[in-house]
């Protein structure tokens, strides 16, 4: 297998990649992560993901070939308002209460870069992620451990947020931040093969 760039730095994706026995190395994109007044909220993921995986091609030097690079991001969605990465403790408690006895959507965009097409192909996948109710007591227990972190919407469906989820419509994998089937299928029509 042909190694693939990772271009995020997220331990998540990294341990999924290492799931599917897929040889890459870590090259972060460094863009600001904003998208357009004409991009809806649901293409935003699949937007950013397009944006990483550009900065790394065009990050290569002149001459040397990128076989294959792997952008994503992943956004949450709730009351037509994107949830990133909260700036405070504070900001991720006002999160958790938000959600907490809602549906929100999670969506994670992949975008995966052919370097022997010269070709990107791209997608979103889009789940749902239910909070049972909380109590502020439960709220500043779950956002005194830390866990919010570096964690779009101020939570970690893998780590101790699972106390409160109560329902997941669609990818787990997709809500920690990389779809395994969606990477998988999107590879497969590359005629990137994992599996021998």
């Amino acid at each position: 297998m042909e190694p693939i760039i990772l271009a995020s730095s997220s331990p998540r994706r990294q341990e999924i990649l290492r799931l599917l026995n897929i040889p890459f190395a870590v090259n972060p994109a460094n863009i600001d992560e904003v998208y357009p007044d004409d991009v809806a909220i649901d293409s935003a993921a699949e937007y950013i993901a397009v944006e990483k995986v550009k900065a790394i091609i065009k990050s290569v030097p002149d001459g040397q070939t990128v076989p294959w690079i792997l952008g994503a991001d992943t956004v949450i969605v709730f009351g037509g308002r994107i949830y990133g990465k909260p700036s405070s403790m504070e900001e991720a408690a006002d999160f958790i209460r938000t959600f907490q006895g809602n549906t929100h959507k999670v969506i994670t965009g992949v975008a995966i870069y052919n370097g022997s097409e010269k070709r990107i192909v791209s997608r979103s996948s889009v789940n749902l992620v239910t909070f049972s109710r909380m109590s502020d007591e439960e709220i500043d227990w779950y956002i005194g451990t830390g866990e919010w972190h570096d964690a779009a919407g101020a939570y970690k469906i893998q780590g101790l947020a699972s106390c409160f989820i109560s329902g997941i419509e669609g990818s787990e994998s997709g809500v920690m931040g990389l779809p395994i089937f969606d990477v998988y299928d999107m590879l497969k029509s590359q005629n990137y093969s994992i599996i021998g």
